[in-house]
């Protein structure tokens, strides 16, 4: 019921050029007390989120300083992950609950699972809602159990917060991405911690202009005209009609503008299919509005291309736990529009290495603003990108769980 993930190797020393010294030796001081240290990260897929993306650099790079790192996902039916779906909207604020015969699968397949996880362990961190009940059925196993929540629950739907409250009462501490997140009621240790990106992966990468533009020209993208961009799952949270809806609008100010939604299709997100159908739809018969997936192999080489081509990129999500791809288009130096929710305003400061929007009409006015002033929307990305250096690159995520169990293994 759980799967191994093999990841590749990264190594601390190469991410020198990019952060500052002092954090490379905490890490490294760090990693010296945890030194063989087992870990274990579980989580519902390998790819097509923003999850899969930080683990498979943050476990090479916790085997790079001397932990024993492993990361395996769940596999189980297709009813599963819709109900594990409807969880997550419902932490997000969505009325509809799980009924119960869906908990009835939410809670026989993390038994199931439990029974496959072994002993051994130092810490066993579990992310977001679908395996959080592996602690209930597995016990402590000997090992320091953390809960890593990646999504917004600001204003979860009570019935369902209340359903998971006591599964999540069970671990040594939670963590999450805002203060404004945490549980109503949670009387576990809590952390709040950012998630960060991997400035060295392909998708974040340094292009050459020509190599993006060669990229991108394979999905016919010309070089000369002005490019609007979203990269997210197609998900009503990221609101991609919303921004089809913006593109309506600056199209008739910038009569060569185009837009590209690009996004990925995951395995725990079933209503992701049906979403894409519909954005399609949205989008009519217009040939400049671009939808891409992975299906379309876009990788991450052809996201990163896209985002060092983009005029504009947008990430206009109605809720949002972080968005990493906020922090990836900044890397890039890009003008960057973000919805007002979640964790997008801690990497945009408004006005200065973006804008924040809370309507599609405010959202067109600030992607025509970026194109009427190339230039100073060149210097909002560059500033941006310092923020983003600062705050939201791997090797500060890497301090921040090394950290964490450090304090834990001091408790016994």
């Amino acid at each position: 019921m759980l799967q191994e993930v093999h990841v590749g190797h990264k190594f601390l020393a190469d991410y020198q050029s990019v952060v500052v010294r002092p954090l490379i030796e905490e890490i490294r001081e760090l990693a010296e007390g945890l030194k063989g240290a087992r870990v274990l990260h579980i989580n519902a897929t390998s790819f097509g989120g923003g999850v899969a993306e930080i683990l498979y650099t943050l476990v090479p790079l916790m085997r790079d300083v001397g932990l024993d790192a492993e990361w395996r996902i769940i596999m189980a039916e297709q009813e599963f992950y819709e109900g594990t779906k409807i969880t997550h909207n419902a932490l997000q604020g969505n009325a509809l609950g799980l009924d119960d015969s869906q908990k009835k699968i939410y809670e026989d397949n993390n038994r199931m699972t439990s029974e496959s996880l072994g002993k051994g362990f130092d810490f066993i961190v579990v992310h977001d809602p679908q395996p959080l009940m592996l602690r209930h059925y597995a016990g402590d196993l000997g090992a320091k159990w953390i809960w890593r929540c990646h999504i917004d629950t600001s204003t979860p739907n009570e019935e369902v917060a209340q359903y998971l409250l006591p599964y999540i009462q069970l671990y040594d501490t939670a963590l999450f991405t805002l203060k404004d997140y945490v549980f109503k009621g949670l009387e576990i240790p809590i952390k709040v911690i950012a998630p960060a990106i991997d400035p060295l992966s392909t998708k974040n990468m340094a292009l050459s202009p020509e190599d993006a533009d060669y990229v991108v020209s394979q999905f016919g993208v010309e070089p000369d005209r002005p490019l609007m961009l979203q990269i997210s799952r197609f998900d009503p949270w990221k609101d991609p009609l919303g921004v089809i809806d913006a593109y309506k609008i600056v199209k008739k100010e910038f009569a060569s503008v185009r837009l590209a939604l690009v996004g990925s299709m995951a395995t725990d997100d079933p209503e992701g299919w049906s979403f894409f159908t519909r954005t399609v739809e949205h989008a009519g018969d217009d040939s400049d509005v671009l939808i891409l997936s992975n299906l379309n192999n876009v990788g991450n080489l052809e996201v990163n291309a896209f985002q060092s081509r983009a005029d504009v990129i947008i990430q206009k999500s109605t809720r949002e736990g972080f968005g990493l791809t906020i922090s990836e288009a900044l890397w890039k130096a890009k003008p960057t529009i973000g919805g007002n929710v979640g964790g997008i305003p801690s990497q945009i400061v408004d006005g200065k290495s973006g804008y924040l929007v809370d309507s599609v009409e405010q959202c067109a006015e600030r992607c025509m603003w970026f194109l009427d002033n190339p230039k100073k929307a060149k210097e909002m990305g560059r500033t941006g990108k310092e923020h983003v250096r600062a705050n939201y690159l791997t090797p500060r995520l890497l301090r921040d769980y090394l950290k964490l169990f450090t304090e834990l293994k001091a408790k016994g």
